[in-house]
């Protein structure tokens, strides 16, 4: 008798040290779990970055192509590399967000004029790397999905007792920009 009265404390202690641990290693999992989906986004986006210049290339070599369109395309695309690794650091994806908005209006650009030059819409290289570009968009939006769902996972496991107990924040989750459910347009004018 003398035994269980400690026993039964001791073990009650040690069920709530291993609830804890449990939920504690739970949360740790689904923040992985978020990092790792982030990667995910941030490859895609990085395909997209080694495209853009190849495809600048091929363009460059079969247009008299306007040069600020070129040099908009490519300080965008640094301008996206740059916000994607600090995105990376802090977990804010806002400046990373706007970043690929404003490259996604050079590139529109870009394309635009494109459509000036009928050799080079017939050209297999472009034809190509146009292609990968479209398929690399459509796995940029699969890892943008696959990253908010385990964002949705890890915030609701922080939020639910008892990981609200541990202090963990909110991680960001991947936004549409204001005014994105419109196309850019393009403008020939300048």
């Amino acid at each position: 008798m003398k035994y269980l009265s400690i026993i039964i404390p001791v073990g009650i202690i040690a069920l709530l040290l291993l609830f804890g641990v449990s939920s504690y290693n739970g949360i740790i999992t689904k923040s992985e779990n978020a990092t790792s989906a982030w990667a995910d986004v941030e490859s895609s986006y990085q395909r997209r970055f080694d495209l853009i210049p190849n495809l600048v290339e091929t363009v460059k070599g079969y247009a008299d192509f306007e040069k600020s369109t070129l040099i908009a395309v490519t300080e965008a695309r640094a301008a996206a590399m740059g916000a994607m690794r600090k995105a990376g650091e802090s977990g804010d994806v806002g400046e990373f967000q706007q970043a690929n908005q404003n490259l996604g209006v050079a590139m529109g650009r870009f394309f635009g004029y494109t459509e000036q030059y009928p050799d080079l819409k017939a050209n297999q290289n472009f034809m190509d790397l146009q292609s990968q570009l479209e398929g690399t968009e459509n796995r940029i939006n699969v890892a943008r999905d696959r990253f908010n769902d385990a964002v949705k996972e890890y915030n609701a496991k922080i939020k639910r007792f008892p990981g609200n107990l541990f202090g963990f924040e909110a991680k960001n989750y991947f936004e549409a920009q204001e005014g994105s459910e419109q196309a850019p347009k393009v403008d020939f004018s300048n």
